[in-house]
């Protein structure tokens, strides 16, 4: 991998760790509320469990391009790459929210740019 693309992966890395890290630890807080647009302190309270997972899924999305780096390789880095892109796209649809375009699927697209065209 070039300097490029690790670059781009490893900002992925953060911003993913830092989703789970928001949604496992900050999400019934002011803050994690905030963030997310949540607009109750109940809806927060009942809803901090599926958060929780699905902050998993972030950190694992997080670890697995952690992974292709440590590794070295660019088809795993392009397949969380990939489901990042799809995630984004989704979220961003579904909460009609356009920070996810901004924070998940561009950044994503790039990294897949910079893979497949070996910048």
């Amino acid at each position: 991998m070039n300097y490029y693309q690790i670059i781009a992966i490893t900002i992925l890395i953060f911003i993913h760790l830092y989703i789970m890290y928001i949604e496992m630890m900050l999400w019934n807080t002011k803050k994690g509320m905030k963030i997310f647009g949540l607009r109750s302190k109940e809806f927060a309270d009942e809803t901090k469990v599926l958060a929780a997972n699905q902050g998993l899924y972030n950190g694992f999305l997080g670890a697995g391009l952690l992974w292709s780096l440590i590794i070295q390789n660019k088809d795993v880095a392009l397949f969380f790459l990939i489901f990042i892109f799809i995630a984004g796209i989704f979220g961003a649809y579904s909460t009609k929210k356009i920070t996810i375009l901004y924070f998940q699927t561009i950044p994503s697209l790039i990294a897949i740019f910079l893979i497949l065209s070996d910048l």
